[in-house]
């Protein structure tokens, strides 16, 4: 393991020295290769350095049982163990993880789309809970996670959120997300206490960069409109609100969460490429392709790849066919055993 991390210093030290050459900024791609194995290198490193400080921490927090002889003491010293131990786990799961050779695709950030299906006001609660969930793994990760495009519903819910997420390998962790997540809980709304069950689909595009994917201009059409808020009504007084048309594929998508009419263009283009790299890449593997419909679906309860069951305080995996009882702490963004564990399938 030392011998790892001094293997990853030695050449982050090599890459910081290619950066800093004057002539590097003149290169694009080649500061874009020499940037992105950086920061890769770099998440590795703070890892690695983590892992020493636990390690280092086990030892000294052992020793101290050792010596240890009050009750009270002994049972605090042991939490604080089992703690270290839990954390150490999970570290080497995320080294071992990060060690496993990406493919290009695998290594981009992620356009996700969710949406509320079958349920009705509580399916687009649901939709906003599960946006919130990716929101905080992301932030867990020390990536980034940037609203495009949301349609919200008057107590909070969300009929739609288009979203980007920016971190390294973000794809290769997301995209088994993919798929119809059914919920079953008492929504907030339910007098009687009767439990419902509701659906949300979410699909995970990689992000397309310019090199990606190439549009002619005479394929779009771009129209601006003003954005609307709750039940329809306009909130603002410019028309700010973009809808991009690609005529060859009929794809259409909208974007209002921005302030500006240029600046919802760029969002709408983004995912337009988007969407087009990942036809692009269906095409390329038909089998992935059929899979990919298998999992979107329609947003039918029927069609689940995971069910959240609030009062039995369980997640289950219908792919993996294994349940978690720890609903809230994966609600909250603890998603990384379930991902670990759908990338062996």
């Amino acid at each position: 393991m030392k011998k790892k991390f001094d293997e990853i210093r030695t050449e982050l030290k090599s890459l910081e020295g290619q950066l800093q050459e004057g002539g590097i900024y003149n290169k694009p791609e080649k500061f874009k290769e020499i940037s992105q194995k950086y920061n890769e290198l770099k998440a590795k490193e703070r890892l690695f350095a983590r892992l020493e400080e636990v390690n280092k921490k086990l030892f000294e927090t052992e020793k101290i049982l050792t010596e240890e002889s009050d009750p009270q003491m002994i049972e605090l010293i042991k939490d604080e163990l089992k703690k270290l131990e839990e954390e150490k786990l999970t570290l080497e799961s995320r080294i071992k993880e990060a060690e496993i050779p990406e493919s290009k695709i695998g290594r981009k950030n992620v356009i996700m789309e969710v949406r509320a299906g079958t349920g009705g006001e509580e399916a687009a609660l649901f939709a906003a809970n599960l946006f919130r969930m990716y929101a905080r793994y992301g932030e867990k990760r020390g990536w980034q996670t940037h609203l495009i495009s949301s349609r919200r519903t008057g107590i909070g819910g969300l009929k739609e959120a288009i979203f980007e997420i920016k971190g390294p390998g973000a794809y290769e962790l997301l995209k088994n997300e993919s798929g119809v997540h059914r919920v079953q809980r008492i929504p907030e709304t339910e007098k009687s206490g009767r439990i419902h069950t509701s659906a949300a689909s979410v699909a995970v595009l990689p992000e397309a960069e310019p090199v990606d994917i190439r549009i002619d201009p005479k394929d779009l059409r771009i129209d601006a409109f003003r954005a609307s808020g709750h039940g329809g009504q306009n909130v603002q007084k410019t028309s700010s609100a973009v809808r991009v048309t690609h005529f060859p594929t009929g794809l259409i998508v909208s974007c209002q969460d921005e302030r500006s009419q240029q600046q919802n263009k760029e969002r709408a283009l983004t995912v337009l490429k988007s969407r087009l790299l990942s036809i692009e890449e269906e095409k390329k593997a038909a089998s992935r392709a059929a899979k990919r419909r298998d999992q979107i679906g329609t947003g039918d309860r029927s069609e689940k790849i995971r069910t959240y069951n609030f009062p039995q305080d369980r997640v289950t995996d219908h792919r993996l066919k294994k349940t978690w009882h720890n609903i809230d702490e994966i609600m909250d963004g603890n998603l990384g055993p379930i991902i670990s564990e759908l990338k062996n399938i």
